[in-house]
Parts: C-alpha cells; structure tokens; sequence
C-alpha cells in the first residue's frame, strides 16, 4: 500500500511505531500533489518547504515520544482559512496577494496537535458556489470519471472543492471546509468521502474569510468516519475571540464511531422526498434506512413542514450578510487595489476587478434585500422563516435521535453544466442548506455508485452538539455501505 492510500488513523499508528517517518508521508503527498494537481487544480499554493520543515519537527517530536493525535499527519487547508506567513486568497482575485501575519483558531488546533500543512485548496471564490467554477484561479477537477463518458471532466461540488478532491486523489490525508448552505457535505458526496458539518459555534471561525456569519461552519474532510471524527476533536473547541463559540466540552468522537446504534430512533424527514427525485437517490435513501433498521435503529416518519421555504430564505439570509462581510475589500486596507481618479472610483475599480460574477451576484442581491423598503419584505422575512425551520428540527429531535436523507440531488456533473442558470446550480444545497439554518451537525456518508460508477452519499442529521450520535450513525452506514471504490482516475480505469 502506497504512503498516501492510508488512512489517518493507520498513519498515525505506523508514525508511532516507527514503519516510516512524518518526512516520508509528507514528501510522497508533495509528490503526489506535483504529478496531479497540474491537472485537477485542487491546490492554489503548495507549502512545500514549510510542509518538509513541520514533518521534521514531526519526527523529532515522535522521537522525543510526543503523542499528539495528529503528529506528522498531511493535511490539506481550504484556502479559507488564514495561515500565518501563507497567501490566503478566498478563492479570490480581491485577496491574491494577501499573506496574514496571524492564524486561524482551527488551523491553529491543529498545528497545536502536530499537523502538517501541506497547502491551500482550491475553492469557489468566497465560498459562493457548488460546483468549484467561480474560482478567480480556475476551476477544480473531480477525480472521478463517468463509466460511459471517460471524457467528461466533472465538478467536485463547491465551495470546499478543492478540498474535498485533494482528499479523493490522496493528495492529503484529510483537510479542511466550510460549511455555509452545504459546501463540506455536498463536495464529499460528489468525491466519495466523508464530510462533516459540526453544529454552528462547536469550531470557531475567527480567522475564517467570513461569507455569511451566521451560517458558516468549518469543519472536516476524510475518506473515513473515524478519521473525520480524529480532525475534528482536534478542529474544535471554545474560543473566546468568536462570540459565537460554544463553550462546551469536546467529545472523544472517535470513541463515538464504535457506539452502538441499538435503540436509537432514526427519523425520515417527509419533505426531503422532492419532485422529480432521481429514482437512483430514492433507492440509496431505503437502502440507508434498511442497512440502519438492520442494525438496530427504529426507523420513524417525521414532518419537516417548512423545509420548502429552506433554499428561497437561505438565499436571502446568506447574500445579505456576504454584501455586509465583503463590503471590508475595498482596496483601502487590504489586498488589490485598483487606481481610480477619487476614493470613490479606487472603490468602484477595486471591486469590479476584484470580485467575479457570482460574488457580484450575490453581493448586489444582498445589498437589495438590505435596502430601506425591502428590508422587512425579504430580510426579516426569511429571519422568520428560518426560526420555523430551527423549530421543525427542534419538535423532529423531540421524537428521534437523528435523522437521515440524501445529501445531494444527483451525482457529480460535467463542468459548464448549469453555469447559465443560477437557480438550477442553488438547488444543489436542497437536501443541506436546512441544517445549516437550523445550525445542526450533519457527516455525509458515500454509500453507493450511481449507473456512471459515481459516488452518492447519505446524511445524517442530529441535535444540536450531539456530533457523539451523528458519528455513531456515520459510522454505522459506513460499516453496512462497504464503499471502497477508489477515483476512476487513481484506479487507471
């Protein structure tokens, strides 16, 4: 077995037992990363010297008989996340040469626990997007290949695509997303991996490039649970920099992935049975269900009622609060600067040339649903709605311990698909965005191939700071789902 096939969990038992050491994990990552990120762009910067310096430090430490649950381990950082003394572009032209003198509290977690960064991901240009198309620095590759169209080059899902494929074509061990109206769970779906969404305020998000604040969840990519569940004891925790930070014990959620699921009652959200849903969707679901009432689990009907106004209030919540964040880059204080003849035009040229189409988009559409006249119509409006959202989960929780769904309406699409339509490309956060409103921990799970030989994965919804039983369940789909299959690119097919 390849150097970059293991697991981190089995990297860090054969770190420990002197099998091979940080460096060599490290260098045959870096390796990896320079034969195929040429091709699928899943890096925008690549740490290489200071990747061999941290695996060093690694190795002396391991000598030394440091045992930090992520000493020496390879891990791809979405390029959301500031990194002391390493560009941080959001995916952005706006922030091309921006370096931050400090770093992220979660990237910060996990150097504490002896990670090794081995670079920035690719990702849609601040974390607007599902498909990793509206990057200023091209788009990402999906590692995965249509059986009956090996030509065809797929997204990998958005934002955090970048992320999402460096894990599938073992170019990390693991990394880093963000969360917003689905952006871990939906690119792990599509790569055939783990993503984890933990509940608003269980990672912090202090020296995260900030989309929309009351949505954004970091959190963790791997190819298994129990290496999900490693990062993110690690990524997690209080901080008192972010208002919004929970100040609640971590649980051991690697020990949760053994938990059985004996007992627990499993609910079916009626509402996520959408028109027109792919009958392939449909039969992974029941076979979700089956593979969980085999181990166990009751399985119970339960009403989501507003679910369908999920998408119309996340698109007006999260454009809102992304034109008052992104209203900062206005080439005064930080990154380009475009020359203009007054303030108002260094403004006005700053931000043309900064931000690309869909950002605009969404910035004009927030900065709209803000203005005097429309602020109670649509704004406060959708506030609404969002709290009868969080209340449905809530009432839904009263009679279940978790809940289970698709994750997305389809597998991976082709590159260009849906780019002339905004509304189609939205509808891929149908089955996510009700989560992340209601600020619910949420793993997606593959599962399965579709008639292409394309991953589908399952979700699994839970209470809020309950990340012990959503992993439990995770853990359990995992057992019972056997998804082994390599990328078609990594496998030569």
């Amino acid at each position: 077995m390849s150097l970059t096939d293991l697991t981190i969990a089995a990297a860090r038992e054969g770190l420990r037992a002197c099998h091979f050491s940080a460096e060599e994990l490290t260098v045959a990552h870096l390796r990896a990363i320079e034969a195929l990120n040429p091709r699928l762009n899943a890096y925008i910067t690549v740490s290489h010297a200071k990747a061999v310096d941290q695996a060093r430090a690694a190795d002396a430490a391991l000598a030394a008989g440091d045992r930090r649950p992520l000493l020496g381990i390879p891990l791809a950082i979405k390029d959301l996340f500031c990194t002391d003394g390493v560009r941080t572009t959001a995916g952005s032209n706006i922030l091309r040469p921006f370096v931050p003198p400090y770093e992220s509290t979660v990237t910060a977690n996990l150097l504490r626990d002896g990670a090794v960064f081995l670079g920035k991901t690719n990702m849609d240009e601040f974390a607007m997007g599902s498909s990793n198309m509206t990057s200023a620095y091209g788009p990402v590759e999906n590692p995965w290949k249509r059986r009956q169209d090996e030509d065809a080059v797929l997204v990998p899902g958005g934002s955090s695509g970048g992320s999402a494929a460096a894990v599938a074509a073992r170019l990390a061990l693991g990394g880093t997303g963000t969360d917003t109206g689905g952006s871990i769970r939906q690119p792990a779906s599509f790569c055939g991996i783990v993503g984890m969404k933990p509940s608003y305020g269980r990672c912090s998000r202090w020296g995260v490039v900030a989309f929309a604040s009351s949505l954004d969840h970091p959190g963790p990519f791997a190819r298994t649970v129990q290496d999900a569940a490693i990062l993110l004891r690690s990524m997690a925790g209080h901080d008192p920099r972010d208002s919004t930070s929970a100040d609640i014990p971590v649980a051991d959620y690697e020990a949760a992935c053994t938990r059985d699921i004996r007992g627990l009652r499993i609910g079916v959200p009626r509402e996520y049975r959408i028109d027109g849903m792919q009958s392939e969707i449909e039969a992974l679901w029941q076979r979700g269900l089956t593979w969980l009432r085999d181990a166990g689990a009751e399985i119970v009907d339960v009403s989501l009622p507003h679910t369908k106004y999920a998408l119309p209030a996340y698109y007006i919540i999260a454009p809102a609060e992304a034109s008052s964040n992104l209203a900062r880059y206005d080439g005064v204080r930080f990154g380009l600067r475009a020359d203009g003849e007054d303030l108002r035009d260094l403004y006005e040229r700053t931000r043309a040339a900064g931000f690309g189409r869909e950002v605009q988009r969404r910035v004009l559409i927030g900065t709209y649903v803000l203005s005097a006249g429309y602020y109670d119509a649509y704004y406060l409006r959708a506030q609404k709605v969002r709290a009868l959202i969080l209340r449905d989960f809530t009432e839904a929780f009263a009679q279940v311990d978790a809940l289970l769904a698709p994750t997305a309406p389809s597998a991976a699409f082709a590159q260009g698909d849906k780019m002339d339509d905004p509304v189609q490309m939205y509808l891929n956060d149908v089955f996510t965005g009700p989560a992340d409103l209601a600020g619910v921990p949420a793993i997606s799970v593959p599962a399965g191939l579709d008639a292409n030989g394309l991953p589908l994965g399952l979700q699994a919804i839970g209470k809020p700071f309950d990340e012990e039983t959503v992993f439990a369940v995770g853990a359990a789909l995992e057992r019972a789902a056997a998804f082994v299959d390599p990328p078609t690119l990594m496998a030569g097919k």
